[in-house]
């Protein structure tokens, strides 16, 4: 694994640990709602960098990463305009998602060289 690619990962998992205190703070009639679809995105993004990193063929695995950030994103956002989060939470989740977004470009850059 090379170490670019761990980075991902950890930041992916750091991401996932503030998310997890922010769907805290859901009201309990979202809790099975759109916080667990927001849980399922977040493993699904991280369970796609850890295959991306195994795949021979590692472009296209990147751009869905890439899809499911975006659902991520759509989601998070989506969660505060419906005053779930506060907005201090979504801008810390957003800073999340977009250093990894910039991580998921900066691989897909190397690819382009490679």
């Amino acid at each position: 694994m090379a170490v670019e690619n761990l980075k991902i990962k950890l930041k992916a998992e750091d991401m996932i640990k503030y998310g997890y205190l922010a769907l805290r703070q859901f009201p309990k009639s979202e809790k099975f709602g759109l916080a667990a679809d927001i849980k399922k995105t977040m493993f699904s993004a991280l369970e796609m960098i850890i295959r991306a990193n195994r795949a021979r063929d590692k472009r296209e695995a990147l751009y869905a990463i890439d899809t499911e950030l975006e659902v991520l994103r759509t989601q998070v956002r989506l969660a505060t305009d419906l005053e779930f989060m506060p907005l201090g939470r979504y801008e810390t989740w957003s800073g999340y998602l977009a250093e990894i977004g910039r991580m998921l470009g900066g691989w897909i850059k190397s690819l382009n060289r490679g």
